[in-house]
C-alpha cells in the first residue's frame, strides 16, 4: 500500500472543491481516506451524495448557536482521535474555513505533513472576510505543500517566505468540479429542485441569481442589499432568483423586505447541481461568495461581488468580477448597466477565467507523486 492521505473538509464549499480531488487521488497509488467535520451538515451531505463519496470518518461537530471557539475546540478533540486511528502521511485541507485551520494545526501537533489546497489567497485584512482571512493565513504558516490556484497566490506565499519548491500553481479545483457537474447536467441529470425553479421562474426574461451569507454583511449590509434588489426588481423584464441562506441574520431581513415582490423568487438553499444549473441559466450573478467568483467566469456569467475586498483579485483584474460592496446605489447602477448595456455585458462575460482549465486535480496528484 502506498502513502496514506487523509482529506479533511467540513463545509459545502470545501466539499465541492475537494470531492473531485478525492476521486482523482483514489484512482492513484495513494491510500486515501476522507474525514468530514460536518461544519455544514445538510448542505455538506447533499454534495457528498452528488459526488458519490462516503467519508470514512464523520465528526458531526455542529450544535445550534455554537461559537467559533466552541467549534474549534470540538474539532481539535474529535480530529485528534481520527489522527490517532489513521496515522496518515499527509493531511490535505482546503481554503479558509475553521475546519481547515484547526485540522492543519492538529496534524502539525502530531508531526504530520499538511497540504493546503487553494493556498495563498489574501486580503491582508484579518477582519475581511472574518474569520476566513486569518484561517487561511494560519493554515499557510503550517502547511508543508501549497497548491496555489494562481500565480498571484504563489507570489503572496513567496512574499511570506514560503519555499518556492513547496508551491505548485494548479488552477482551482472548483473548475474541475464545475466541469464534472456541467457534463452530468448536459447528459440529462435533473432533480426536483431544478424542476421547481423551472415551474416558478420566467426564463424568457433576464434572470439574476443572488446569493448572500457573509458575516460582515449582517445587519445594515443585508438591509442595503435588499433595498438594491427591490430597486432592480422594479424592471418587469427581470426575474431575480435568491436561494436564501439558513442563517437567521440573512433570513429575517430578506424574508421581511423581499417576500412581496412577484419577480423576486426566494428559495431554500440549492444543492450543488441545482446551483450550477441555475448559474448556467442566469444572465448575471450578484453574490458575496468566494467560490462563485471562480466558477461563473467558466460559464460566461458576469459577477457583481457584494464585498469591499476580495482575496480573489485575479477575477477583478481579468474583468469577470466587479466589487460593489453593500452600497445599494452602486449595486443597482452596476446591475442596471449590465442589463441595458451590451458592451458592458460582453466585456465581463467574454473575459477569460483566471482560475484554470479544469486540470487542477491532475497537477496536485503529479506534485504529490513527486514530493510525497
Amino acid at each position: 500500500m502506498g502513502k496514506k492521505i487523509l482529506l479533511c473538509f467540513g463545509t459545502r464549499p470545501e466539499a465541492i472543491k475537494m470531492c473531485s480531488l478525492v476521486h482523482q487521488l483514489r484512482n492513484s497509488q495513494f491510500d486515501v481516506e476522507v474525514c468530514v467535520t460536518a461544519q455544514h451538515r445538510e448542505m455538506l451531505d447533499q454534495v457528498l451524495s452528488f459526488f458519490e463519496i462516503q467519508p470514512e470518518y464523520d465528526l458531526d461537530i455542529m450544535k445550534p448557536n455554537q461559537s467559533l471557539n466552541e467549534l474549534c475546540s470540538r474539532i481539535f478533540i474529535k480530529f485528534d482521535e481520527v489522527l490517532n486511528l489513521v496515522k496518515p502521511d499527509l493531511v490535505l485541507v482546503h481554503g479558509d474555513t475553521t475546519t481547515s485551520s484547526v485540522c492543519a494545526w492538529a496534524a502539525f501537533h502530531k508531526g504530520i505533513k499538511v497540504g493546503h489546497v487553494e493556498a495563498g489567497l489574501r486580503t491582508y485584512n484579518k477582519y475581511a472576510p472574518f474569520p476566513e482571512e486569518l484561517n487561511r493565513q494560519i493554515t499557510g504558516r503550517i502547511a508543508d505543500f501549497h497548491f496555489a490556484p494562481t500565480q498571484k497566490s504563489r507570489e503572496n506565499l513567496i512574499s511570506e517566505h514560503v519555499s518556492p519548491k513547496s508551491i505548485a500553481v494548479t488552477g482551482n479545483t472548483v473548475i474541475d468540479s464545475l466541469l464534472w457537474t456541467v457534463n452530468k447536467l448536459e447528459k440529462g441529470f435533473t432533480n426536483p429542485k431544478i424542476d421547481e425553479i423551472k415551474s416558478k421562474v420566467d426564463f424568457s426574461k433576464k434572470v439574476i441569481l443572488v446569493t448572500g451569507h457573509r458575516r460582515e454583511n449582517f445587519g445594515d449590509g443585508f438591509l442595503n442589499i435588499c433595498k438594491a434588489l427591490g430597486n432592480i426588481a422594479s424592471d418587469e423584464n427581470v426575474e431575480i432568483v435568491f436561494p436564501v441562506h439558513l442563517n437567521p441574520n440573512v433570513q429575517e431581513p430578506v424574508m421581511r423586505l423581499l417576500s412581496d415582490y412577484k419577480n423576486i423568487h426566494l428559495f431554500e438553499p440549492l444543492d450543488y447541481p441545482s446551483f450550477v444549473w441555475m448559474m448556467s441559466q442566469s444572465y448575471l450573478i450578484i453574490t458575496d461568495s468566494g467560490g462563485v467568483q471562480e466558477e461563473a467566469p467558466s460559464l460566461g456569467k458576469p459577477v457583481l461581488v457584494m464585498r469591499e475586498t476580495t482575496e480573489r483579485p485575479e477575477a477583478v483584474e481579468a474583468g469577470t468580477v466587479c466589487l460593489v460592496g453593500t452600497d445599494a446605489e452602486l449595486i443597482f447602477s452596476k446591475a442596471n448597466d449590465l442589463l441595458r448595456n451590451n458592451e458592458s455585458y460582453d466585456n465581463m462575460s467574454k473575459s477569460y477565467n483566471p482560475y484554470g482549465d479544469g486540470k487542477a486535480n491532475e497537477k496536485i496528484l503529479e506534485f504529490l507523486i513527486q514530493n510525497l
